[in-house]
């Protein structure tokens, strides 16, 4: 809004207090929504108190107009995925792995352990002889993230055209690497929907950019990786030591599936899509400057040496490498559905959401179920329509079980503060939930045999309905999954994937969480059960929150509208 030109001093003053609550509402916002990503770690160290953050809001509310991106680019050559891979040594595997089975059907193999999930990406990327195209939210600038771009380069060197989409957020962190990548032949590096504020770090640059809030505040969260168009991982892990297990103090329990068959061509048709369209920005036009493109060269060429895998992963399967080498991948073969939002849903500033096609598929998927749904989502703010969702399910006479992250746990606190408004009601409409605690997460990821040194979050996204079909993706259960993220997800008819899925979040539910259950001597409360020492053990309250934190929340959601969580 704008200031009548001869307006009084009091109304002048009220219209800046109101444009002053929008910036702070939204920088709120985006502060806590970034520490959903490993990158945390150094917004936490520089998180602002109240004065600070009064200062970034009048920073950004003085400043508007002034941060702008450079004029588009012109000469934006568009591409699609390359028809001519059946030659490769990658589509050979995937034909083999399929051999008697019903072209329609398309391959899974689930990765549910960090060690085994990267091993899969860098084995993609090391036997591909066409083509990578590869599409995050985030790849860090962290051992993890300069290995996997060395891997991209070390292809291209091998003449492999390399496509590789990076949302932009974040993007400032890895800048130089991405931009030295770029630099090199055989490889072309997009950022999508670019900040205005180019320099400085994450909370700078969105204090600076607010004045496109409405733009800006809509992501691609999409997480996708294509090997010469015939093998395919997507899931719930970004690209960042965290989702590996190679992360301190905290690590991310997550899930991806590794694809072939036709729903591969689907995910093609998505990139394409993204990678063709306005919001995708050569990132040569945004980081012009090459001066720094030979010491990110460097950069990515000290990582350390080898990520160890284990022989074997918790389902008894080999390593992805180790299969890729014998020319045949273990695979369920299923029928498959695609949901996917277009990029258009993080249009330009004014212009209304388009549908949200994937997490509206995967919501009328849940409708359609007869017996059970079982939901991990990491965030959780179910809103008026998602309690009527619940009723009707408890109308059906439906068991819906959901897991998500206590608040001890969340890397998203004032999102979970969003959740604990609707716990009691969805407790008393018969839903059993169980929040994922971070010390009882560790012991999960021991019984699993990965590294017990970091605490566990829960960050995959998924759903196993009627214990025959699942859900995975990027989605989240919440409301930017809704309004402002653009998602990709894919529904597996497949009992023998529901089953795998079911047996991994049955373990971390009995061992690695709390059971929410109306307080017995507090009508309308709620105490958390665990198992500790095959003793149940209740706790009256949320366990490892004190009253500061319940207070600076509190103080906080005041500000933040939950149509923005």
């Amino acid at each position: 809004m704008s200031d009548p030109p001869f307006a009084p001093p009091a109304a002048r003053f009220v219209a800046f207090l109101v444009r002053l609550h929008e910036r702070l509402q939204a920088l709120l916002v985006l502060l806590h929504w970034q520490m959903r990503a490993p990158i945390a770690r150094e917004l936490r160290r520089l998180r602002p108190g109240p004065a600070s953050l009064l200062g970034h809001a009048l920073a950004a509310l003085l400043s508007s107009g002034c941060a702008s991106l450079p004029p588009p680019d012109a000469a934006r050559a568009r591409s699609t995925a390359l028809e001519e891979v059946a030659h490769t040594r990658l589509a050979q595997v995937a034909r083999a792995s399929a051999t008697g089975v019903d072209p329609a059907l398309s391959g899974f193999r689930l990765l549910a352990d960090g060690d085994q999930a990267l091993d899969a990406r860098i084995a993609l990327a090391r036997r591909a002889q066409v083509s990578l195209d590869i599409q995050y939210y985030l790849v860090a600038a962290d051992a993890t993230g300069r290995r996997f771009l060395r891997e991209l380069g070390d292809a291209a060197a091998r003449g492999v055209r390399v496509r590789l989409l990076v949302d932009d957020l974040y993007a400032s962190e890895s800048g130089l690497l991405l931009a030295g990548l770029a630099a090199q032949a055989n490889v072309e590096v997009r950022l999508f929907n670019p900040l205005p504020q180019r320099g400085g770090k994450v909370g700078t640059r969105v204090a600076l950019s607010l004045h496109e809030f409405e733009r800006i505040n809509r992501r691609m969260h999409n997480k996708l990786f294509i090997a010469d168009g015939s093998l395919a991982v997507i899931g719930g892990r970004n690209i960042a030591d965290d989702y590996f297990k190679r992360g301190e103090p905290s690590n991310f329990i997550d899930m991806d599936v590794l694809c072939s068959g036709p729903v591969v061509d689907g995910f093609e048709t998505v990139f394409d899509r993204f990678w063709n369209s306005e919001q995708a920005w050569p990132v040569r036009a945004l980081l012009p400057e090459a001066d720094g493109a030979q010491a990110s060269a460097q950069a990515m060429r000290d990582v350390d040496g080898e990520p160890p895998v284990a022989p074997l992963d918790r389902f008894g399967y080999r390593p992805v490498s180790a299969e890729l080498d014998e020319g045949r991948l273990t695979q369920h073969f299923a029928p498959a559905r695609l949901y996917a939002d277009g990029p258009e849903k993080a249009g330009t500033e004014g212009r209304p959401a388009p549908e949200a096609f994937a997490l509206e598929g995967a919501l009328q998927a849940m409708r359609e179920a007869r017996s059970q749904v079982l939901v991990a989502t990491p965030y959780l703010v179910p809103g008026e329509r998602g309690l009527a969702l619940m009723r009707r399910a408890r109308d059906k006479g439906l068991r819906v079980i959901v897991m998500t992250n206590a608040q001890a746990a969340t890397d998203e606190p004032l999102v979970h503060w969003g959740y604990a408004r609707y716990r009691a009601e969805m407790v008393r409409l018969g839903v059993e939930l169980h929040e994922l605690s971070p010390a009882l997460g560790r012991r999960a990821d021991a019984a699993a045999g990965e590294s017990a040194s970091s605490l566990g979050r829960l960050h995959a996204k998924l759903a196993v309905i009627d214990g025959r079909r699942l859900l995975i993706g990027s989605m989240n259960m919440d409301r930017r999954s809704m309004r402002a993220n653009t998602e990709l997800g894919v529904l597996i008819d497949s009992p023998a994937l529901a089953v795998e899925v079911t047996q991994t979040l049955q373990r971390d539910r009995d061992i690695g969480s709390y059971r929410l259950r109306p307080a017995a001597r507090r009508p309308g409360s709620l105490e958390w059960v665990a198992q500790e020492a095959g003793r149940e053990v209740v706790h009256p309250r949320e366990p490892g929150v004190g009253w500061a934190d319940r207070l600076r929340l509190g103080l906080m959601s005041l500000f933040v509208a939950e149509e923005l969580l």
